[in-house]
């Protein structure tokens, strides 16, 4: 009933919409392949860790040690004396702009790439 009230130039108006949307969202939302893991403990950068080789990382925060692993060019919180395990729950980071945040013990891990990416702006 309602399709017979939409005409040929209504499709192809909805069909381009939709290939620009698609377009756009391909080409502006994916993110970029991280080049190394970034780990703070207190606010500070206690290590910048390549992404490149396999490897274990032990930060030190208030609460005890938290084991960072990198395996494959992703990183991961793979141990944390936090009470809730968030940042262990995360799982593996690959993309440039994540993080993980182990609040209670004041360590966290960010990947960063050669673009910086950016959550929020603010002049």
């Amino acid at each position: 009933m309602i399709f017979r009230l939409i005409k040929t130039g209504d499709w192809l108006v909805l069909l381009a919409g939709m290939i620009i949307t698609t377009w756009l969202f391909v080409t502006l939302w994916q993110g970029h392949a991280a080049d190394k893991a970034v780990v703070r403990s207190g606010g500070k950068i206690v290590a910048e860790l390549s992404l490149g080789e396999n490897r274990s990382y032990l930060a030190h925060g208030p609460l005890g040690t938290s084991r960072i692993e990198i395996h494959n060019r992703r990183a991961r919180v793979a141990e944390d004396p936090s009470p809730r395990q968030y940042c262990v729950k995360q799982g593996w980071l690959s993309q440039a702009g994540e993080a993980a945040l182990c609040l209670p013990n004041q360590v966290s891990l960010e990947l960063t790439g050669a673009k910086k990416l950016y959550d929020s702006l603010s002049y």
